[in-house]
């Protein structure tokens, strides 16, 4: 999916502007270095002293991401604005960019669109895009008229929950209040229980004129957290063809510059349904900084600024594995058996620089590239052999670390 109306005419001179981030967290720290190669600084805005993305970036406001005065002492200090994380605040974003003439993409109302998952979706059915079926849930009796309707549902909280936080599959009416329980009672949302084949994403870009889309990918969870992301996705042309039609039609309902990170199931039958949507980088591009010709990274930072994009092709059969923490409570980060990992060919290794591990925290991920050939669709390789076989050392080589003393 590349889409142009005409090569965007933007001059660019080096070195370049700075660019503020909502977030300090792994995907600030990487954003930094990949805008670093392009002339660009990043400040970002974060709770956490020196937070993750303290070390590359050029600077660090501390505060919380809705604080209105560290907001704008971001603001007075960057030539664009962009959020790593969507506890960002829509409404200020919107005062600051009208305040101090700053552009912020993607745009606050995408944001405000993105970060309630059931605006998220009932958005999505409006554009007659696919998706489960879902109920709004704002008390048990909700719950139950949709567990009765659907059978089994999913249940999210409409807003905060990541890496599987703040969702709770719910199978039966006995289950109802222990559910509600779980999310704390929050406003949510019951979605119809999505038999599917399995979760792929599309990383897709919109730029000043142009929209581009990373290869397909396909998504590993256990226990509602990502594992690995295996690229090409074992699926079929034709399925990923229609990933690729869904995740541009996903793209022109959302407004602004920017990566966006488009969650898809694969049903049984081969149609495709919209999961989520990530208005920023997403841990299943990770997989681009060595995989790709340009990473989810550097696409956004050029995004942002307008600058042209760069090409997504795909080098090789890639996997990505996050490393998480193995230990059983909290304890200062110290990961052992790094050096079996950097001895290995076309294996590479990302630290997060969190100081703390605690259960199945992400802490960083590894990029296993495979041969090139495997793309070569000359039947000199397979390429779902390829990523199979990558998806195995990807996995042996994340057992071989741990945290644990």
């Amino acid at each position: 999916m590349q889409v142009h109306t005409k090569r965007p005419t933007v001059t660019v001179t080096l070195p370049g502007p700075t660019l503020g981030v909502v977030g300090g967290g792994q995907l600030g720290r990487m954003l930094a270095e990949a805008a670093a190669p392009l002339g660009v600084e990043v400040v970002v805005l974060d709770p956490t002293p020196d937070c993750p993305a303290a070390t590359v970036a050029r600077d660090q406001v501390e505060g919380d991401f809705d604080d209105p005065q560290s907001v704008r002492d971001l603001a007075a200090r960057v030539d664009a604005l962009t959020f790593e994380i969507e506890l960002a605040d829509p409404d200020l974003l919107e005062e600051v960019q009208d305040e101090y003439d700053v552009p912020v993409h993607p745009s606050p109302d995408t944001l405000r669109t993105i970060q309630d998952k059931l605006v998220q979706k009932r958005t999505l059915g409006d554009a007659d895009i696919s998706i489960p079926e879902f109920h709004r849930v704002d008390d048990a009796d909700d719950l139950r008229a949709a567990v009765e309707e659907f059978g089994s549902v999913m249940l999210k909280a409409r807003t905060g929950g990541y890496d599987g936080r703040g969702n709770v599959p719910v199978t039966s009416l006995d289950e109802v209040e222990e559910a509600l329980e779980y999310i704390g009672h929050a406003p949510a949302m019951a979605e119809r229980f999505v038999d599917f084949v399995r979760e792929v994403s599309v990383i897709g870009v919109k730029g000043r004129d142009e929209v581009r889309a990373f290869p397909l990918g396909e998504n590993v969870h256990e226990e509602e957290i990502l594992r690995e992301t295996v690229v090409p996705a074992r699926t079929s042309d034709a399925v990923t063809e229609r990933a690729r039609d869904v995740a541009h039609d996903v793209l022109e309902q959302l407004d602004g510059r920017g990566v966006y990170g488009i969650e898809l199931f694969e049903a049984p039958d081969g149609e495709i349904l919209v999961n989520e949507i990530a208005p920023r980088p997403h841990n299943s591009g990770h997989w681009t900084i060595e995989g790709a010709l340009t990473s989810q990274f550097e696409q956004h930072a050029r995004a942002v600024l307008g600058w042209p994009l760069g090409a997504t092709d795909l080098r090789a059969p890639t996997v990505s594995a996050n490393v998480l923490g193995d230990v059983e409570s909290a304890q200062p980060a110290e990961l052992h058996g790094v050096d079996g990992v950097l001895a290995a060919d076309g294996v590479s290794l990302h630290w997060y620089g969190k100081r703390e591990v605690r259960p199945l925290r992400k802490m960083g991920h590894i990029t296993a590239v495979g041969d090139p050939d495997g793309l070569a669709g000359d039947g000199s390789v397979d390429p779902s052999t390829a990523v199979d076989d990558l998806l195995e050392s990807a996995r042996d080589h994340v057992d071989s670390l741990t945290f644990d003393r």
